[in-house]
């Protein structure tokens, strides 16, 4: 503990700096940051679950605490407001009493309703940063989420302190004893509910837990690519499984699929040929690479596999050309990982927010950024047989150039998806995943 806690103090110093940069941009003398509060079910008496402010578990690594409130000015101690109510009916939070305790001086609020007393009295040179406008009103807030200031911090936020990374590594390693349970599930016959729990229990993750809903696809509904149902019967064969799950840890996410096939088949051998492009691509990361540049190897090396395999009669270079390997890899090979699955400032040129759109011709792409050092990727190509993308190839001139035996031949298993975590560092990668063993 006493690593994660050096590191920690770090971190805090690292977000000092930069809040105090962002401050200066926007002429403000602080920020007001709130953790969120529960949503309300329509017509019902019982509340969504709680998703706190990625801008607050930045600062302090509590996730499940609703209205909790953070004021910083980047040079004095950061004041946290903890919200502990007189509660009979939920459980209380205890007194903060951790490793990140001592970064803050703590007031505890009894009442949620009662916090305007423990801000800043005159609010004219405070921003309020979160998502509930009409509360920031309600306090005397005129400067809500401001512009310059969080287009720079959202910028350095790809840049990940040593403490960020040590939570993701752990992130990975709880993700990673979910996706080897996960596996034993499949391979014993079970249904997508069943390897769902198995997952959650290996990776002690509950749903509300995860940092996105798991996708847990047997067969063609490997092929649905935010496939978010889970059948509660195995189907009479359970022929190809991919899973895409995470975990967090103090907040920080990790994202990994995997995909398998049941049996020694066409199909494991082009999981194999994808497994090779994740690898290839992951080594691909460099500083002053463009992320662009790694998507577009990726449809390179996806174009590679549907001429090897003979689903495609063109060579690699004309499948790209005429634009098939989108057919058969329709999303973007990527993105930042960190507070967020799909970590923000990655569609930005500078730490100004001027945006760096992705290729017209590849609208899905979630970062179009230079690498750098301490950036944290998912690297994921894909290769699906998508029936609907199928139909619109089929009824175009690039009909012609496809082997529709052979689709039809692989449509039974949906599809594949190989992702995996990755560090980059100044002189090397760091494979947080694969480094775990999960090959």
């Amino acid at each position: 503990m006493t690593l994660l806690s050096d590191a920690y103090c770090e971190h805090i110093a690292t977000l000092q700096r930069r809040t105090k940069e962002a401050l200066q941009r926007e002429g403000l003398e602080g920020l007001v940051i709130h953790a969120g509060q529960s949503k309300r079910l329509f017509l019902d008496d019982n509340d969504y679950p709680f998703k706190v402010n990625p801008h607050f578990k930045a600062w302090v690594p509590v996730v499940d605490n609703p209205h909790c409130w953070l004021v910083v000015n980047g040079v004095d101690k950061p004041k946290l407001i903890f919200y502990r109510p007189v509660d009979f009916w939920h459980k209380v939070p205890p007194e903060p009493n951790d490793f990140w305790t001592d970064s803050f001086d703590i007031t505890l609020l009894k009442q949620a309703d009662a916090v305007e007393k423990y801000l800043p009295y005159d609010k004219k040179n405070y921003a309020y940063v979160g998502e509930y406008i009409e509360v920031a009103s309600a306090l005397g807030f005129t400067n809500v989420n401001p512009d310059r200031a969080l287009h720079y911090l959202h910028y350095q936020r790809a840049c990940k302190t040593d403490y960020e990374l040590m939570c993701m590594r752990e992130s990975n390693r709880l993700a990673v004893l979910g996706h080897n349970a996960a596996k034993q599930a499949f391979f014993n016959g079970e249904s997508e509910f069943v390897i769902k729990q198995a997952y959650n229990s290996a990776a002690r993750h509950g749903d509300n837990d995860l940092p996105y809903t798991s996708i847990v696809a047997l067969n063609e509904h490997a092929s649905i690519l935010h496939y978010m149902h889970c059948d509660l019967d195995a189907p009479a064969q359970s022929r190809s499984f991919l899973i895409d799950a995470g975990a967090a840890y103090h907040g920080y996410a990790a994202d990994i699929t995997r995909t398998y096939s049941n049996g020694d088949n066409l199909f494991a051998e082009l999981i194999a040929q994808v497994d090779k492009i994740t690898t290839t691509l992951a080594d691909a990361l460099k500083p002053g690479v463009a992320y662009t540049d790694i998507h577009l190897l990726a449809h390179d090396g996806i174009a590679q596999v549907l001429h090897d395999v003979g689903l495609v009669n063109l060579s690699p270079e004309d499948i790209v050309a005429n634009k098939i390997t989108q057919t058969f890899f329709p999303h973007g090979i990527g993105h930042f990982l960190g507070l967020q699955v799909h970590d923000v400032g990655g569609l930005v040129n500078d730490d100004r927010g001027t945006p760096k759109p992705p290729p017209e011709e590849h609208p899905f792409l979630r970062c179009t950024r230079l690498v750098e050092a301490r950036q944290v990727f998912t690297i994921e190509p894909g290769l699906y047989f998508i029936d609907s993308l199928l139909a619109e190839l089929k009824s175009s001139e690039a009909s012609k150039y496809i082997n529709w035996g052979t689709v039809e031949q692989y449509r039974p298993y949906g599809g594949i998806r190989i992702e995996d975590n990755i560090i980059v560092h100044r002189d090397r990668n760091e494979n947080m995943t694969r480094d775990l063993g999960l090959n």
